[in-house]
């Protein structure tokens, strides 16, 4: 080789990396050689696509690579942590970004109140674009563009921000990451709509009568009444889309290597501004498949274990909210299993249920029964509490058991309806019934926490005696949520006893919809009575306020704590044992609109965790809707 040519050679030879860059690759090959070989036996499985699954591994090396330093470095300290997101102070408050504070910038101005509330895990309701017309935005879940922010709300840039101040004083960011269906206005259906093929295979279009019949016949509809059916037709193309959720909601064909990846390459986006929480919305539904009821499918599962793959290797900070609106038996598989995890926490949505129809029937026997179920879980299984959230409380109840002790589903679920409406004698509850069928007489129910416990109602009457009772079974409820393990989540507004919001009736865009009812705007005028000694939003505040810094103290609410259901003679009442070490706690709840005599296993000397004070206890009494947190000395 002569002179010029060696000086080509050397020329063309790839540039030195720097030592800092050489580390980074060094990371990412480590996580992806413990994942690889899994990650590709089940993308092979499922799409036998060798190339797809090169661009893959390609793309996430790339997003990698795009991560800022900041975020590496928060990989690293909680890839050392373990599960970062039990820990025992860990609080959540769930928000939309427009009624709380207008805009995103709005957001991170006020995280000194956030923090003044102990929160330190801020769910994002949908932000993403959405189109204009709200009606056909399904509250942020019609998602046009998921790389772009709704332009009212402010920019992905301000999103980052915000992320990297909320990392700054030790919070983190959730936001929903919906895969099941896009926008009719996301450019893929637009394209698809247009007659391009290449678009129209991510979507399932369908022409042949006797196949829509067959879903039609073996799938349940998810809103029989507002939106029934499963499929939406588009004249232009002489044949139907699936439109499982709304007509505008496209559903999404994940059999599509295609869909999967690009879905992938958007997580990784969204996870690189910063987001730590992603929550996997409808996630049950995501892979369909005729001859079935296209609900938790092998393949889902099969999904979502590479969705945690592919975050373990890429971005490793990075936890995965499953929503699984489902029984507990087809909850808890989403968890995986211990040495292949899926969903890094589940919602747990039907002790969340069985809580409001224990508030109506005043027994806890239901709720005895599963949160005994919960209990024996794996630890690592990790539960987001909560008493309410944006959507609809669905009555999807254990009637089997309930059978059997005489509650038959369609008068029980009539009942609690009613008894939430406030129709029933001696109920303070007020709200608004959602998706109701005037055929069937079923319906799901929509209020804030403080009008199902009476606050509105009181406040209505002037009743000073039912609001000391509405606001003592509120702070019951949340120490409740409290008292069992996981992460609690409150959402915004709760916080100092907001009622429904009943404008929205008004709002042509929103009429329809009457979860609206517990989504109104957070009233920042109501903040400032938190000041004023005796107000409910004082009373509310300062005893949350408590509950919460007993809860991140004591090691007794642990995440390593062994807990259980204690059985008491008395229906009305809920026993909740918590031991760690040598402390023992015992958390007894009056569901029931009387005062009770509580008796003590043994007489011993107790701790009230609330009021400070010891004293060596046989009975004690509970008024009604009250609770007590005794730690035995």
């Amino acid at each position: 080789m002569t002179a010029s040519n060696a000086s080509a050679a050397r020329g063309k030879a790839a540039p030195t990396k720097s030592p800092a860059r050489s580390a980074r690759d060094s990371v990412f090959e480590s996580r992806l050689a413990r994942h690889h070989d899994e990650l590709r036996w089940l993308y092979m499985e499922l799409y036998d696509n060798g190339d797809m699954f090169a661009e893959l591994i390609d793309r996430m090396r790339r997003f990698s690579d795009e991560r800022s330093e900041a975020l590496r470095k928060l990989d690293i300290v909680r890839e050392q942590e373990g599960a970062w997101y039990r820990s025992q102070d860990m609080l959540g408050m769930q928000m939309y970004i427009d009624n709380f504070a207008g805009t995103i910038k709005g957001v991170e101005d006020k995280l000194s109140y956030l923090e003044r509330c102990h929160v330190n895990y801020i769910h994002l309701m949908p932000f993403l674009d959405t189109p204009s017309d709200k009606s056909r935005s399904d509250g942020g879940y019609a998602v046009k563009d998921f790389r772009r922010v709704q332009p009212g709300l402010g920019t992905m840039d301000e999103l980052a921000h915000l992320a990297s101040a909320c990392h700054e004083r030790g919070m983190s960011l959730c936001m929903d990451f919906v895969m099941n269906h896009t926008s009719e206005e996301h450019e893929w259906a637009r394209r698809a709509r247009a007659g391009e093929g290449e678009y129209m295979s991510r979507y399932f279009f369908e022409s042949n009568q006797e196949v829509i019949d067959q879903y039609s016949r073996d799938v349940p509809q998810v809103f029989p009444t507002t939106a029934p059916g499963h499929w939406t037709y588009l004249p232009e193309l002489g044949q139907c889309v699936m439109t499982q959720f709304y007509p505008y909601q496209w559903d999404l064909n994940y059999r599509n290597p295609r869909v999967f990846n690009e879905m992938m390459y958007n997580f990784l986006y969204l996870a690189n501004q910063g987001i730590d929480i992603m929550r996997l919305d409808a996630v049950p539904y995501i892979w369909k498949q005729l001859g079935t009821n296209c609900r938790n499918l092998p393949q889902v599962h099969t999904l979502v274990r590479m969705m945690r793959m592919i975050g373990e290797v890429v971005c490793p900070g990075v936890a995965l909210l499953g929503e699984v609106v489902m029984a507990p038996v087809e909850v808890v598989p989403y968890f995986g299993t211990v040495e292949k995890p899926e969903c890094h926490m589940l919602y747990n949505v039907t002790t969340m249920a069985t809580t409001w129809h224990t508030v109506a029937t005043e027994d806890t026997r239901l709720l005895r029964q599963q949160l005994d179920a919960v209990c024996t879980l794996p630890k690592e299984y990790t539960f987001l509490n909560y008493l309410r959230c944006h959507d609809d409380i669905g009555w999807g109840l254990d009637y089997q058991t309930l059978r059997g002790w005489g509650q038959e589903e369609v008068p029980h679920k009539r009942y609690l309806n009613d008894y939430f409406l406030g129709n029933i004698p001696g109920s303070p509850s007020r709200g608004a019934l959602y998706n109701a069928d005037p055929v069937t007489g079923d319906a799901r129910f929509c209020a804030t926490t403080a009008s199902m416990c009476g606050i509105e109602a009181a406040g209505f009457e002037g009743n000073a005696e039912a609001m000391e009772v509405a606001v003592r079974k509120d702070l019951m409820l949340h120490a409740y949520m409290f008292t069992q393990s996981g992460l609690p989540i409150i959402y915004s507004g709760d916080e100092v006893g907001q009622v429904n919001d009943y404008a929205y009736r008004d709002d042509p865009e929103k009429a329809d919809d009457s979860r609206y009812i517990h989504r109104g705007q957070f009233s920042w005028e109501l903040v400032a009575n938190i000041e004023q000694a005796g107000t409910v939003q004082s009373q509310i505040f300062a005893g949350l306020d408590e509950l919460e810094r007993i809860r991140r103290e004591d090691p007794v609410f642990g995440s390593e704590a062994a807990w259980y259901p204690k059985d008491y003679s008395d229906p009305a009442v809920l026993w909740i044992v918590r031991e760690c070490g040598e402390e023992t706690l015992h958390a007894v709840f009056n569901f029931s609109g009387a005062s009770k005599t509580i008796w003590m296993p043994e007489r011993a000397r107790y701790r009230n965790l609330i009021s400070g004070e010891q004293a060596e206890l046989e009975t004690f009494e509970l008024p009604a809707w009250g609770f007590a947190w005794y730690e035995r000395q």
